[in-house]
């Protein structure tokens, strides 16, 4: 069995991920370069390895592919197939799946074709922009939240944090609410669920008042939700009464549930804050408001990036700027510890978890599920990928499902919660795994001393032909030498060894 993740985005961090790919049209074998591409920059490498054909065609192949690329030869394309090739597909446990059947899930009963859903955001703003999703292979829609009253934006309203490679770990927006009145988004849902009857319209709603939330809730479902989320958590919507600041009194929590409620017969979801120390009060509430189900996280409240000249942080307008939302990969452990909690609350057992917050790969959903959560919600990344991303979403997911034997995702559900604790109170700390160094793909950068040095004990040393060597009587086992290897030359020793007292 080979090792996971053998092929990683760094392998191909100058792939622009481009539109419409150059190197797909210049490939003489129309092996679609570029899909494979994508499918290994979202961990999906067993899936493209099982696609590529019996036959070798990169082998004696001069790669117009990398000559036709945006940045010429930046990308390894042909090295990369090869290496599919030879290194993963040899070693693939199973075939293709014949079907999607097990990524068949529900919502609160209502079926859903796969648990990958748009979050309530520009991404599911417009009929064709939901129209263009569905047709991609998004199971539904969480449409942009919908009220009553005026929406004016500012303009920029974004800002990031990137990696080396330009990707965005880390989003901030201070985007409000849909722009389009309450007919207008009537207007889309009835064409959307004329157009895609089997597609999963979620209604995402913010009133100001009991009368608002009642009132939306009945007018949506009247127009073809499918069911109703009810945005408590919203950090741009700051005013007395909105947003996020519902969310952290749970008593308007239940009084507002309780009035979307009396006006529907769909389920409801509370989608909720995690500008709060635990999220159990609120979600409660919500139960005992008569919600069927919770969504979580919304983006955490945050400031990014300060300019030393100006003293402004980004984005700014005239000179302005304010707290805004957070998202992206960077914040999924704080949307899994939330996960977490939720669906160890044995009062909550019986409500649908939408889950998302930094979903960008099938992994990531992967772990959602297998910390509770039922469905997936996701938009930061298709942000910055687009749509697309769902093919590798599902895909993914679905070779994952076949090669552990699990007859349905919703198996998943969960499966991981006995081995999370809310203390480090229950770690056994009598034994060490040490680190363990692969001297064939070590370059002898010496990160990691370096890193062992000054935030670790000390306890690693290059030799004479830099070469790092252990000092077993030094080192704890705390692994900061393998996080930061550039080169993924240190693994983890299979046998702990007792710690000496």
């Amino acid at each position: 069995m080979k090792p996971k993740n053998t092929i990683r985005r760094s392998d191909m961090q100058n792939c622009m991920l481009c539109a419409s790919p150059v190197c797909d049209k210049k490939c003489p074998h129309n092996l679609q370069p570029a899909k494979i591409l994508r499918s290994l920059w979202f961990g999906n490498e067993d899936f493209a390895a099982a696609t590529l054909p019996a036959d070798n065609l990169c082998s004696n192949c001069t790669a117009p592919c990398e000559t036709a690329c945006l940045r010429p030869h930046a990308v390894p394309i042909k090295n990369l197939i090869m290496r599919l090739k030879k290194e993963v597909a040899p070693c693939l446990e199973i075939s293709l799946p014949t079907d999607e059947s097990k990524l068949q899930t529900d919502l609160c009963g209502i079926p859903l074709e796969n648990p990958f859903l748009l979050s309530s955001s520009v991404v599911a703003s417009t009929y064709d922009m939901c129209a263009r999703a569905f047709a991609a292979g998004w199971a539904g829609a969480a449409f942009k939240t919908i009220c009553n009253f005026p929406i004016h934006e500012a303009s920029p309203r974004f800002s990031a944090i990137k990696g080396s490679d330009g990707s965005i770990i880390g989003f901030k927006n201070i985007e409000q609410l849909s722009d389009h009145s309450v007919p207008e988004n009537m207007a889309i849902f009835r064409r959307l669920k004329k157009d895609y009857p089997t597609k999963f319209i979620l209604a995402s709603i913010m009133g100001q008042n009991e009368a608002e939330w009642e009132d939306l809730a009945h007018t949506c479902q009247e127009n073809g939700a499918d069911a109703i989320e009810l945005n408590f958590s919203c950090p741009n919507m700051m005013e007395e009464g909105l947003g996020s600041d519902i969310g952290q009194i749970p008593e308007l929590v239940e009084r507002f549930t309780a009035a979307a409620k009396k006006a529907t017969t769909i389920p409801v979801l509370a989608k909720l804050t995690p500008n709060v120390a635990t999220m159990s009060p609120a979600a409660e509430a919500a139960l005992r408001g008569g919600a069927d189900g919770i969504a979580a996280i919304n983006t955490i409240k945050s400031i990014m990036n300060v300019n030393p000249h100006t003293y402004i942080s980004s984005p700014a307008v005239r000179g302005q700027s304010a707290v805004g939302g957070y998202s992206g990969n960077a914040v999924k452990p704080i949307a899994l510890r939330f996960i977490a909690e939720l669906a160890k609350n044995p009062h909550l057992k019986n409500l649908h978890i939408s889950g998302m917050g930094g979903i960008e790969t099938w992994q990531d959903g992967l772990e959602f599920l297998l910390l509770g959560a039922n469905s997936l919600q996701v938009t930061t990344a298709v942000m910055q990928y687009g749509y697309r991303i769902i093919e590798d979403l599902k895909t993914g997911l679905n070779y994952y499902l076949q090669q552990k034997g699990f007859r349905s995702v919703k198996e998943l559900t969960g499966l991981a919660l006995d081995s999370v604790s809310d203390t480090t109170d229950i770690l056994e700390r009598d034994t060490i795994l040490f680190p363990q160094f692969d001297y064939s793909t070590c370059l002898g950068c010496g990160r990691c001393v370096i890193s062992c040095a000054d935030g670790g004990h000390q306890a690693i040393h290059l030799n004479e032909k830099r070469q790092p060597i252990l000092n077993g009587k030094k080192c704890v086992g705390c692994h900061l030498c393998r996080l930061v290897c550039p080169t993924h030359s240190i693994i983890t020793a299979k046998k702990r060894i007792s710690r000496k007292h």
